[in-house]
């Protein structure tokens, strides 16, 4: 098995919780990159609009010394399955796991 095949089965990031708080901040949709992929605690979020990579669009790095979504998440929304994120924002996420866990 393949690195990709790893920690991408069928081209879906294993290591991310992704989130939607449908519409009520610009920020709609968090996701939260899992595990210890820096040797350090706490976790790197994204928060994104739609369209990310629009001239208005809204996509943004932040890293918090805990998890953002435990023991809580309700502040960021509920729960929703990767391939539930809109078209841009799943090729946002997946560019920035393959460089947070080295994957071609």
């Amino acid at each position: 098995m393949t690195r990709k095949e790893q920690f991408m089965p069928n081209g879906v990031p294993r290591k991310v919780r992704c989130y939607d708080n449908d519409g009520e901040t610009f920020d709609r949709y968090t996701v939260v990159f899992t595990g210890n992929y820096k040797n350090r605690e706490g976790c790197d979020y994204l928060g994104m609009s739609k369209n990310p990579y629009h001239p208005q669009g809204f996509g943004q790095h932040g890293w918090n010394a805990s998890p953002i979504d435990y023991p809580r998440y309700s502040h960021i929304g509920k729960k929703i399955r990767f391939q539930d994120l809109p078209e841009d924002c799943q090729t946002l996420v997946i560019t920035n796991y393959k460089d947070i866990w080295n994957i071609e």
